[in-house]
């Protein structure tokens, strides 16, 4: 059985990836998990601290899997397409990206918050970019491709497109779109 705090962060990761940073409340939580609002703030004093504490479990988790990923294959295109993976169970559960919600709203977010989503991107591109000069050097990649840049590109395109494929046409949409990413990259 899950102690309360994690019970509150598990809900809370579902109410914020479905409804945005200004559209979750407490009172969404209280309902969630079946507690009052004065028992959340026992736990998570501020909102910002709810969300603050949301991201870094977040990112704990993904880089748990981008751990993984890097133990599980071997070729440089096997990881992006491991890692564009990560973002069909979000697409299946009609959720987007919990850091990717958040900086729809960078102007509504405490500095303490954006901030965070800064390291989170970063750390996210420059993976990226260490697996694509990691494959370019083993002769995996064409010669052409330019790491820093193709690494944005990459997380651009997987976050737009678990965004515009909740509408359109689900995993199918996204699979098209981490195929050219697999494809550009050959």
């Amino acid at each position: 059985m899950q102690d309360t705090k994690t019970r509150l962060l598990r809900e809370a990761e579902v109410i914020v990836r479905a409804k945005g940073y200004s559209g979750f409340s407490y009172a969404d939580l209280e309902a969630a998990v079946g507690i009052r609002k004065a028992s959340i703030h026992h736990h998570f004093k501020t909102k910002e601290n709810l969300v603050s504490a949301l991201v870094d479990e977040y990112d704990r988790r993904y880089d748990d899997e981008l751990s993984r990923i890097i133990a599980e294959n071997r070729s440089a295109i096997e990881k992006i397409d491991a890692y564009g993976r990560l973002y069909v169970q979000g697409l299946q559960d009609d959720l987007g990206c919990l850091c990717a919600v958040l900086a729809i709203e960078l102007h509504a977010l405490p500095v303490s918050l954006t901030n965070k989503l800064s390291l989170f991107f970063d750390k996210h591109i420059a993976w990226i970019e260490a697996v694509i000069e990691d494959g370019l050097a083993r002769g995996e990649i064409r010669p052409s491709v330019q790491a820093a840049s193709y690494a944005r590109m990459t997380v651009a395109a997987l976050e737009g497109a678990l965004l515009m494929e909740r509408v359109l046409q689900g995993v199918v949409g996204f699979e098209a779109t981490l195929d050219a990413i697999r494809k550009g990259l050959g």
